[in-house]
């Protein structure tokens, strides 16, 4: 795997062992390896914490003012009077009401989000990585694969800044050349970042797209 040499905080990316069949040690990317079984490995799920919290504790408190009320009633006290109101709400509104239409939209629209939350991975941020071992599951993060192709980019002759933009699809690279022909860059960008995201060792390597121009004038 090529080395990161642009910037002191890009930590060196890491290099593997592996013997060849004289029994030879020599040095290996993870990109040479295949992944284990040819699978590929699928995305990170997420924990989704912070939804779960907020579903679990609305249904605790629903459930706590209706547990309440109802040993109230069985206590001989008189029922709350937002159940009554609900409940008289509910027995003389027609379904075609604008607030039973209303409140059903909404309910409907929270259930179809906690659906595509329940059959989403989520961590759109994290990009999983080859399988060189059954037990082992890897990922990048966006911001360090585009620090590294940052980086790598910087390293051609001719170019004076890049913005890397990383999706799980496409890595959109806009560069500015300030000497050198754009299409001799452009070139040698293509090479570089292409070895650079092979490199990555990505499950799925994102598709490159480059984009150079001349800095604008100043003033």
């Amino acid at each position: 795997m090529s080395e990161s040499q642009g910037a002191e905080s890009t930590q060196r990316l890491p290099v593997l062992e592996k013997a060849d069949e004289g029994g030879h040690s020599q040095s290996a990317s993870a990109a040479d390896y295949e992944p284990v079984g040819g699978e590929n490995g699928g995305r990170f799920w997420s924990a989704r914490r912070v939804p779960a919290a907020i579903v679990a504790l609305l249904l605790l408190l629903v459930a706590g003012a209706f547990l309440y009320d109802i040993a109230a009633v069985r206590a001989d006290r008189p029922a709350m009077a937002w159940r009554r109101e609900l409940a008289t709400q509910l027995a003389e509104r027609p379904l075609d009401d604008t607030w039973v239409l209303v409140g059903a939209g909404i309910a409907a629209a929270l259930g179809l989000w906690l659906i595509l939350l329940a059959a989403t991975p989520g961590l759109r941020a994290v990009l999983p990585m080859r399988r060189t071992h059954p037990d082992v599951r890897a990922g990048l993060h966006r911001d360090a694969a585009a620090l590294v192709l940052r980086d790598r980019a910087m390293e051609v002759s001719g170019v004076q800044s890049v913005r890397v933009r990383m999706g799980r699809a496409r890595a959109d690279v806009r560069a500015i050349s300030h000497f050198r022909e754009l299409d001799d860059v452009r070139a040698d960008l293509d090479t570089t970042l292409a070895d650079a995201i092979k490199g990555l060792g990505l499950a799925r390597p994102p598709a490159l797209s480059v984009h150079v121009r001349r800095p604008g004038r100043k003033g």
